[in-house]
């Protein structure tokens, strides 16, 4: 499984709010855009994305930006990828079998166990780093 530019950038943005202990001062998508070396325009869509899943709020006014809505603890890597991402497709058998189709199984299963993963992963794990 691979995850789109957008939900690796989510992530970083996401973990660095955490770092910078983001709960009661904003950022500005200026400083975040600097940051992360990308243009403001294409972070604005990621933030957009976070904020709309209730994971940061956006602070308007001279003194805005935005910061983190609930606490690191309990924001999974998993909350992030699907804010950004959205749910996963399940895989899907290419052809007819009566026995059910054991391809479609084992990856369906093996990306269950990854999505419980970074389900269990959350942001103030890797606060320290």
């Amino acid at each position: 499984m691979k995850f789109t530019k957008a939900a690796n950038m989510g992530l970083h943005v996401m973990v660095y709010f955490a770092q910078n202990d983001q709960l009661e001062n904003n950022l500005s998508i200026h400083d975040l855009a600097n940051k992360f070396e990308v243009s403001s325009s294409y972070l604005s869509k990621i933030l957009t994305q976070l904020t709309k899943a209730s994971l940061i709020s956006s602070v308007s006014g001279v003194k805005g930006g935005y910061r983190l809505k609930r606490l690191p603890a309990e924001i999974s890597f998993l909350d992030v990828i699907h804010a950004i991402d959205g749910l996963p497709d399940e895989v899907s058998c290419l052809a007819n079998n009566q026995h059910g189709c054991p391809i479609g199984q084992i990856i369906n299963e093996g990306e269950n166990k990854m999505w419980e993963y970074f389900s269990s992963v959350k942001l103030n794990q890797l606060t320290d780093l």
